[in-house]
């Protein structure tokens, strides 16, 4: 499974991919989790609003900070 975070490095995006490490953990996965800070790679992914999480290519949020438990529910 691949865990792309895009984001600029700000804040929220620092904090959606520690706990997108903490759901990689919590649930046993095994998980390579990509920081995404390419403002021209973010757009090409076709993500307007930051922190953005994505799933094996695929978009599942966008411009929302998700905690740990929801990215669990995502990814299980």
């Amino acid at each position: 499974m691949k865990i792309q975070i895009l984001g600029t490095g700000c804040p929220k995006c620092r904090t959606l991919a520690a706990n997108a490490e903490a759901a990689v953990q919590e649930l046993g996965l095994r998980a390579e989790i990509e920081k995404v800070e390419d403002i021209r790679d973010i757009a090409a992914m076709g993500v307007a609003l930051t922190p953005a999480l994505v799933v094996d290519g695929e978009v599942k949020s966008s411009g929302r900070l998700l905690s740990a438990s929801q990215i669990s529910k995502l990814l299980s």
